[in-house]
């Protein structure tokens, strides 16, 4: 773990790591209305219901977010 992943893990200590739609939206750098459409797809990243609410737990956006990662291209 580096020191980012400790940080991280010491906030979820103190709240939860789950995140509504918005937060998501805003921790991804995505509007909210990209992130339901992806969700609707099934294109977007892993996220669970409780009871009626939609959450996302910060480690499934990271990894989301690392397998969409592009490379830049090399001239």
């Amino acid at each position: 773990m580096d020191g980012d992943d400790i940080d991280r893990a010491s906030s979820a200590k103190r709240g939860s790591p789950f995140l509504n739609t918005e937060q998501a939206a805003a921790w991804l750098g995505l509007s909210s209305r990209s992130l339901k459409r992806l969700r609707v797809r099934g294109d977007g990243p892993v996220f669970r219901r409780h009871c009626r609410f939609v959450q996302y737990h910060i480690d499934d956006l990271d990894a989301w977010s690392r397998a969409h990662s592009a490379r830049g291209i090399r001239p």
